[in-house]
């Protein structure tokens, strides 16, 4: 059986103290990095995103429309002026101008449907790019909204990483101070079940939180002052104080 002085196993409930705090700080980390609301509002930004690439397409694609509708009615007002130029000079058969006369009527009516038509188109472009405005100012504002979330989780980080390094310093400074067997013990101990040492106080173990059965105290009572009793639920070190069986 191992052994320690009873002051020196007393000693290993303040470097537990030490690596439980670690350990609170750690969760704690691993609590902040894992936001619920970061994670949700990335599925947010992720969806704004997309229904501004959504309403980015649909304006390039009716811009597309519009100058295809432009140039139509350039196209047939080119022709309209030219037609109309023929028929001022007064050169051409009789025929020949009525016959351009009827095709220029034709032509403005094709003018006039070409340009209802590049109206609609703009008034569609004009929704649309109000559509992706608004699409983009929500985008802007979820960013936004994002890097606030964030640098106050980066903030918080940091804090808890100095709070962490703090208290490593000191758990490393004060396990130096004990015996390299002790410590050996009480490392491989906190490895195995998560907790190092623990009180026995009034026949209960502070490891496992539960009573102890009257025969495992009546086997630590039968255990010299420095010999290294384990508690027989949690497997910890159990550091026995003077009113530890009372």
């Amino acid at each position: 059986m191992a052994k320690a002085s009873s002051e020196e196993q007393l000693r290993l409930l303040d470097l537990q103290a030490l690596d439980s705090t670690v350990h609170k700080l750690r969760n704690r980390a691993r609590i902040v990095s894992d936001n619920s609301e970061i994670a949700a509002l990335a599925l947010q930004r992720a969806a704004a995103q997309s229904r501004l690439v959504a309403a980015s397409t649909e304006a390039a694609d009716i811009t597309r429309e519009l100058t295809r509708a432009e140039a139509d009615v350039a196209s047939v007002a080119a022709r309209v002026e030219r037609n109309q130029k023929h028929l001022d000079s007064g050169h051409g058969t009789s025929k020949e101008l009525t016959a351009l006369q009827s095709e220029m009527e034709s032509l403005k009516r094709r003018r006039s449907d070409l340009e209802d038509v590049e109206l609609e188109v703009m008034e569609r472009l004009e929704t649309a790019k109000a559509a992706e405005e608004q699409s983009r100012e929500a985008a802007a504002a979820l960013d936004a909204e994002m890097a606030a979330l964030e640098e106050k989780r980066d903030a918080e980080l940091a804090e808890i990483e100095t709070e962490r390094q703090a208290v490593v310093a000191s758990r490393e400074e004060l396990a130096a101070t004990f015996e390299p067997g002790l410590l050996a013990v009480y490392e491989k101990t906190l490895a195995k079940h998560g907790i190092g040492a623990a009180r026995l106080f009034n026949g209960t173990s502070e490891g496992s939180g539960m009573q102890l059965s009257p025969g495992d105290l009546a086997d630590i009572r039968k255990a010299a002052e420095d010999d290294i009793v384990f508690c027989p639920d949690s497997g910890c070190i159990l550091v026995r104080s003077a009113e530890w069986g009372s």
